[in-house]
C-alpha cells in the first residue's frame, strides 16, 4: 500500500498559496542552515518579532505572521533585495565544490547513510533528547559543509523528548508536547508523481504504513519516517510518538521502522549508498535489510551478502556501559522478526538470534541490538581514545581467546559543529583572525591565527559573552518562575540575579547518578562559601534533565533546587529548567568555566565541553571522555588520577575536595589576579591555548575528516569490490568462512621449537591443518607488550610440507633477542585478503 493520490499537508498549503514572494521566504526557512548561519535572523525579526523571539523557527515565523506583512515586506526593495542576496548565498554555499570534492575528486565513495535515533539540528526541530542526537546532527552539517555525500535517516516523533517544568517545590515535572509538522521545517517526501511517499512495512497483526519527510539542512537531506498515519491501525500509530518512549516492544518496533524501514526507503527513492554509518545499535537491522536487498539483486545466500554489504556498513558505540546497549527478549524477536528471517533470509530461529548474541546457544541470553551491530559491519569504533579502549573490553566476550587490544574496535573522537554553537562576538573574533571559513580548514591554520589576538581583545569578548548570558539567564528565570505560578515579587526579583563582572560557571547535563551531578553539593557550606565571597564572588548557572523514569536524577535535581531556594545562595547560582538546545547555546557561550564530573569511564566522550572552547570558555573536567586525551595543564584543569574507582564513596569524597580546592587555590585566584589594565592576564593565557589548540581539533569538521578518510574512503572501495559480479567476492568469503567453521577444530599445532643463536630467537612451528588449505590460516608469534608498549605480532613463513603427516605444515620465524623466547607464543588465525580478523572471523588458536 503506498497511499492513494495526492496528500495535502498544511506545509503543502502554504507553499502554494497565492502569497506573493512566499516561495523564497519559504526556500530560505526550510533549510536548515538558518539554524548556524545567522545572516537570515534579521529578515524573520522583521517578520514578526515577536514569533522570532520565542521560537527562533523561521518556518514557524512564516506560519504565524499576517499575510499582508509578507506582501508589504516582500514589495520593499530594501527586504526583496536582502532575500535575494540570502538566496545567492544558499545556492553558492549548496552547491559550490567544497573539501571533499577537492580533496577527493576521484573517489569511489557517492552516497553515505547516516542512521540515528535522534538527530540535534535545531531548536525548531525538537526530534533530540541529548548527547547521541547532539552529535549526530553536528556531523551531518559538518558533513554538508565539506560536501560529503551523506543522508540522514531517522524518525519524526509527536513528541519528541520531553520538556522540563520545575514546579514549586523544585521538583522536575515532565510535559510532552505535540510535535504539529505543519510548524516544523519538514516537508513530505513525494514520488515523481506528486504522490506522498508510503510504504509498508510487516508487523505481526498488521502491517505498518509508514510515510516519510525530508529536512534540507544545508546541501544535504535529512528522511525521517513517522507512523501517525490514519490508515494505520491504532496500536500502530503511537510508534513513533516519542523518543525513548513506551516498553520494550516500542523500542523495538521504532527500531525496526528504523533499520528496516530506513533501508527500504533509500531503495524507494534510488539512494544506493556506499557506506552505512550506524550511530549507535538502535539502527542495526538496517544490516539485515542491507543484507536482504543484496540477496534479491544478486541471487546469493544470508552468509555471501552479509559478507559483501558488511564491508560499506560502519558501527559508531557511544555506550560505556554493557548495559547501557539496547537488549530484546528473545520471544519478542521471534514474534517480530521470525517470518521475516525465515522467508526474506532464509534463516532459522536460532541463526536470526545468534546475530545478537555471545553464545548462540544459551536460548536465555538476549537479543543485543551492539553485537548485531558489530557483526553486521566491517569497521567499529569509539567516539574517544579512552572510549576506544573502554568498548574492547566491552565486546571482548565476542572475541574470545582474542587479548582485548586486539578486540576490532577502534576510535574516532567526537567534536562539535563550531558554527553551531559560538556567538556572535565569537564568530566576530574568529572571522576577523581566521576568516569566515576557517572551520573549514586545516586545524593548524586556525590555531595559529587566534594565537595572535591581543590580551585586550580577548578579554573585552568574554566580559561580551558573559553579560549577554546573564540577561538571557535573567529572563528566562522570569518566564520560568511565572510558569511555574511564582509571587509576582519573585518575578521580578529574577531579572536582578547574577552580575555580568563576576566569575560565572556553568554545568549543565543530563542528571544520572553516574554524572555526579552533585558533586559540587558534597559540602554545601564550603560552596556558599566560594558563591558569597564579597572580595572574590563565583555565581553558578546549572540546568540538566533527569528521565521521567529515573527517579534517583530527579532527586539530584530536586537536591539543587532546594539548596538555591534555602539558602544564601539564592542571588548567585540558579537552575535554568527545560535544558534544551538554545538553552545550551546560551550557556556555553556566555560561561567562563566549564565544570563536568562524570565517573570514569563512564563518560563516552561528551561534547557538551568543547562547546565552550570557540567561546573562550575553560574547562575543569573528569579526566575521562575527551577531555582525558584534550587536557594539558595550559588549556585547562582536571579531576581524577587517570584510573577507574567505580563507585566508591571515598573516592566521590576525594573528588570533591579536589574539586574545591582547584576553586579555591586556582581557578578563582587566576580570575581576579588582574593587571593595571584590569586584564587577569594568566586567565587570558589559559583561555588563549584553549582556543588555539582545542577549538579546532574538538570540531565536527576534524571528526567528518576522519570519519572520510579512515573509514568511509575504504568502506567504500571494500563494499565496491565485495559486491562486483554479483557479490563473487563476497561468496567467495562465505565458502572460506563456512570452511573455517567446519574445520577448525581439526587445526592443532604439533612440538613448537625455539633455538637462539646470533642474536636471534629462530622459532619452527609444526602446524596440522586437517581439512583446511594452508592459504586459509596466518600463523604468527604473540608477546604481550613491554612498559605499556603495544604486543608484539611476527608472521611466520612457511617453510615445507611436513612428510607422511597428512595436511602438516612447518612454519618459522625469527626475532631479535630482546626478551626471553618463552616470552612469545604461537598462534593461528583466519586468513583472507581484505578480510579483517578478528571482526568477520573470530576463530584462533594458540600453543599450548
Amino acid at each position: 500500500m503506498s497511499g492513494a493520490g495526492r496528500t495535502a499537508s498544511p506545509i503543502d498549503a502554504l507553499l502554494l498559496s497565492e502569497i506573493e514572494g512566499i516561495r523564497p521566504l519559504a526556500e530560505l526557512a526550510l533549510d536548515v542552515r538558518w539554524s548556524w548561519n545567522h545572516a537570515a535572523d534579521p529578515i524573520w525579526k522583521q517578520l514578526d518579532a515577536q514569533t522570532w523571539e520565542l521560537t527562533h523557527s523561521p518556518w514557524a515565523v512564516l506560519q504565524s505572521v499576517a499575510r499582508d506583512r509578507i506582501q508589504q515586506l516582500m514589495s520593499d526593495a530594501t527586504f526583496r533585495g536582502s532575500v535575494d542576496v540570502l538566496l545567492e548565498a544558499r545556492k553558492r554555499a549548496t552547491q559550490s565544490p567544497a573539501w571533499f570534492q577537492r580533496s577527493h575528486p576521484d573517489s569511489a565513495l557517492t552516497g553515505v547513510a547516516y542512521f540515528s535515533m535522534e538527530f540535534m539540528l535545531s531548536e525548531a526541530l525538537p526530534i533530540y533528547s541529548g548527547g547521541l542526537g547532539n552529535v549526530a546532527g553536528d556531523q551531518l552539517k559538518a558533513a554538508g559543509d565539506l560536501g560529503v555525500p551523506v543522508v540522514g535517516i531517522g524518525l519524526l516523533y509527536q513528541q519528541g523528548y520531553f520538556r522540563q517544568l520545575i514546579d514549586q517545590d523544585g521538583a522536575q515535572q515532565a510535559i510532552f508536547p505535540y510535535n504539529d509538522p505543519g510548524q516544523l521545517p519538514i516537508t513530505p517526501l513525494r514520488r515523481p508523481n506528486g504522490e506522498w511517499l508510503r510504504f509498508e512495512l510487516d508487523l505481526p497483526g498488521h502491517p505498518i504504513l509508514l510515510r516519510a519527510w525530508q529536512v534540507q539542512v544545508g546541501r544535504l537531506r535529512l528522511y525521517l519516517l513517522d507512523s501517525n498515519d490514519a490508515a494505520n491501525h491504532p496500536v500502530y500509530r503511537g510508534v513513533t510518538g516519542e523518543l525513548y518512549g513506551g516498553g520494550q516492544e516500542m523500542r523495538l518496533q521504532q527500531e525496526l521502522v528504523l533499520g528496516i524501514g530506513g533501508w527500504r526507503l533509500l531503495n524507494i527513492i534510488g539512494f544506493q549508498p556506499e557506506v552505512c554509518h550506524l550511530n549507535e545499535g538502535h539502527a542495526a537491522f538496517a544490516v539485515l535489510e542491507r543484507a536482504r536487498c543484496f540477496m534479491q539483486d544478486s541471487g546469493r545466500g544470508f552468509d555471501a551478502a552479509m559478507a559483501a554489504t558488511r564491508a560499506g556498513n560502519l558501527f559508531t558505540t557511544h555506550t560505556a556501559v554493557s548495559a547501557g546497549f539496547d537488549r530484546f527478549d528473545p520471544d519478542l524477536i521471534t514474534r517480530y522478526l521470525a517470518d521475516y528471517a525465515a522467508s526474506k533470509l532464509r534463516l532459522t530461529r536460532r541463526e536470526l538470534l545468534a546475530l545478537g548474541r555471545v553464545d548462540p546457544d544459551d536460548e536465555t541470553e538476549y537479543f543485543s541490538m551492539a553485537n548485531l551491530a558489530v557483526r553486521g559491519s566491517g569497521a567499529v569504533n569509539g567516539v574517544s581514545r579512552l572510549h576506544g579502549s573502554v568498548s574492547r573490553r566491552i565486546f571482548a566476550p565476542l572475541f574470545a581467546r582474542w587479548p582485548v587490544d586486539e578486540v576490532p574496535v577502534g576510535y574516532v573522537t567526537n567534536g562539535v559543529h563550531v558554527p553551531s554553537w559560538d556567538s556572535a562576538a565569537a564568530d566576530a573574533l574568529w572571522t576577523e583572525t581566521c576568516g569566515k571559513d576557517c572551520w573549514l580548514q586545516p586545524t593548524a591554520s586556525a590555531t595559529h591565527h587566534i594565537g595572535g589576538a591581543s590580551d585586550a581583545e580577548l578579554w573585552r569578548f568574554r566580559n561580551i559573552t558573559r553579560a549577554a548570558l546573564v540577561d538571557y539567564a535573567r529572563r528566562r528565570l522570569s518566564q520560568q518562575l511565572s510558569g511555574a505560578g511564582a509571587a509576582p515579587e519573585e518575578i521580578a526579583k529574577a531579572l536582578q540575579l547574577l552580575d555580568a563582572r563576576i566569575l560565572t560557571l556553568g554545568f549543565a547535563r543530563r542528571f544520572a547518578a553516574y554524572k555526579r551531578p552533585n558533586l559540587l553539593l558534597h559540602d554545601p557550606e564550603r560552596l556558599l562559601r566560594l558563591l558569597t565571597d564579597p572580595q572574590r564572588p563565583v555565581q553558578l548557572i546549572i540546568a540538566g534533565k533527569a528521565h521521567p523514569a529515573d527517579a534517583v536524577g530527579q532527586a539530584l535535581i530536586a537536591q539543587w533546587t532546594r539548596f538555591i531556594r534555602t539558602t544564601r545562595a539564592r542571588g548567585s547560582a540558579v537552575f535554568l529548567a527545560d535544558y534544551d538546545m538554545l538553552l545550551t547555546e546560551q550557556l556555553v557561550q556566555g560561561v567562563d568555566l566549564w565544570i563536568n564530573t562524570p565517573r570514569r569511564p563512564w563518560e563516552a566522550s561528551g561534547t557538551s565541553g568543547m562547546k565552550v572552547l570557540v567561546n573562550g570558555g575553560i574547562n575543569l573536567s573528569e579526566l575521562d571522555g575527551w577531555w582525558a586525551e584534550a587536557y594539558t595543564g595550559e588549556v585547562g584543569w582536571a579531576l581524577g588520577d587517570g584510573r577507574e574507582h567505580g563507585e566508591d564513596p571515598a573516592w566521590d569524597a576525594a573528588e570533591a575536595e579536589a574539586l574545591y580546592r582547584l576553586l579555591e587555590d586556582e581557578v578563582i585566584p587566576q580570575f581576579y589576579s588582574r593587571d593595571r589594565h584590569g586584564i587577569p592576564t594568566a586567565w587570558v593565557a589559559r583561555m588563549r591555548q584553549s582556543m588555539a589548540q582545542l577549538t579546532p581539533q574538538y570540531s565536527s569538521s576534524r571528526t567528518v575528516r576522519e570519519y572520510v578518510e579512515q573509514h568511509y574512503l575504504p568502506a567504500a572501495a571494500r563494499y565496491r569490490a565485495r559486491a562486483a559480479d554479483r557479490g563473487a567476492v563476497g561468496q567467495q568469503i562465505a565458502d572460506w568462512g563456512s570452511s573455517l567453521q567446519q574445520h577448525w577444530s581439526s587445526v592443532r599445532f604439533g612440538a613448537v621449537r625455539a633455538d637462539t643463536t646470533a642474536g636471534q630467537h629462530r622459532f619452527e612451528i609444526p602446524l596440522y591443518l586437517g581439512g583446511l588449505d594452508e592459504s586459509a590460516v596466518r600463523v604468527e608469534l604473540y608477546a604481550e607488550g613491554q612498559g605499556g608498549g603495544p604486543p608484539e605480532r611476527h608472521r611466520a613463513v612457511r617453510v615445507r610440507l611436513l612428510a607422511d603427516s597428512g595436511n602438516a605444515h612447518l612454519y618459522s620465524v625469527a626475532v631479535a633477542v630482546t626478551r626471553p623466547a618463552n616470552d612469545y607464543t604461537a598462534r593461528v588465525v583466519p586468513n583472507f585478503d581484505g578480510v579483517s580478523a578478528p571482526l568477520e572471523a573470530a576463530a584462533i588458536l594458540w600453543q599450548r
